[in-house]
């Protein structure tokens, strides 16, 4: 198991900036990625870091407004998420540890869950 611990969430306007940031204790993480889940709705891929070459993969819907970095050192990640908009409300949660390496925007992909930050947007 790799307990993972997300922070950063809270409530601001839109338009607005909030940082999330994710630490894995025990093993070290090699990948990481972003989710999020509206009640109701399937959790969805937000964004991934390639630790390999550094590349970086968002979901369409924040793509220009998030970035998402990783420090393998530390064994943490963060997203740096500007211009929120209402519909980015929701709980965010970081996954670790990719089982299959085929599509990172599966919930089905990841072995380690943390247990979520909540992010509301409001205007």
């Amino acid at each position: 198991q790799v307990p993972l611990v997300e922070s950063g969430g809270g409530s601001v306007q839109v338009g607005g900036s909030l940082t999330l940031s994710c630490s894995a204790s025990g093993s070290p993480v090699r990948e990481m990625a972003w989710f999020r889940q509206v009640p109701g709705k399937e959790r969805e891929g937000v964004a991934f870091f390639y630790p390999l070459d550094g590349r970086t993969y968002y979901a369409d819907s924040v793509k220009g407004r998030f970035t998402v970095s990783q420090d393998n050192a530390k064994n943490t990640m963060s997203l740096q998420m500007n211009s929120l908009r209402a519909e980015d409300t929701a709980m965010y949660y970081c996954a670790a540890s990719r089982k299959f390496n085929f599509d990172w925007m599966s919930v089905q992909e990841w072995r380690f869950w943390g247990q979520g930050t909540q992010v509301t947007v409001s205007s």
